[in-house]
C-alpha cells in the first residue's frame, strides 16, 4: 500500500469580501491562482480545497491528506458543521472520483500554501 500524499491549501481574498485566491503545496511546490472572482473567505478556502484536488489528480494521485487552516471548511466537509451546500457537493464529487481522502486542521503558521500565499501578497 502506497504512503498517503500530503497538500496542503489555503486561500482569502483582500478585502473580505474581495477577489479571490489560492495557493496549494504539493511536494514543496506552490501553486497560486489570482483573480478567481468576487467572494469571501470561506469561498476562497473551498477553492483553495478544490484547487488541491485537481493537482492531486493531474499528479496521478489516489491517496490525499489535504491539510488546510480553515476549520470551518474541514468540519462542513467532514459532516461537524451546517454546510454551504454547492461548495461541499462540488467538493464531494470531486474528492469520490480518489481512493482516499482526508482533511486535517493545521495552524496557520503552519500551512505552507499560506505562508507561500502571504509571500507571494508581501512580492517575495
Amino acid at each position: 500500500m502506497n504512503k498517503p500524499t500530503t497538500l496542503y491549501f489555503d486561500g482569502g481574498c483582500r478585502p473580505n469580501p474581495g477577489v479571490m485566491e489560492t495557493a496549494t503545496m504539493l511536494r514543496g511546490v506552490a501553486e497560486i491562482r489570482t483573480g478567481l472572482g468576487q467572494g469571501d473567505n470561506e469561498d476562497a478556502e473551498w477553492s483553495a480545497a478544490l484547487h488541491a484536488l485537481e493537482r492531486a489528480k493531474a499528479a496521478g494521485l489516489s491517496d490525499i491528506v489535504l491539510l488546510g487552516d480553515s476549520l470551518s471548511v474541514i468540519r462542513q466537509a467532514t459532516d461537524r458543521q451546517p454546510t454551504r451546500r454547492p461548495w461541499l457537493a462540488r467538493f464531494r464529487a470531486e474528492a469520490a472520483t480518489f481512493d482516499r481522502v482526508r482533511l486535517r486542521h493545521v495552524g496557520r503558521k503552519r500551512n505552507l500554501a499560506g505562508i507561500a500565499l502571504e509571500a507571494m501578497r508581501r512580492g517575495y
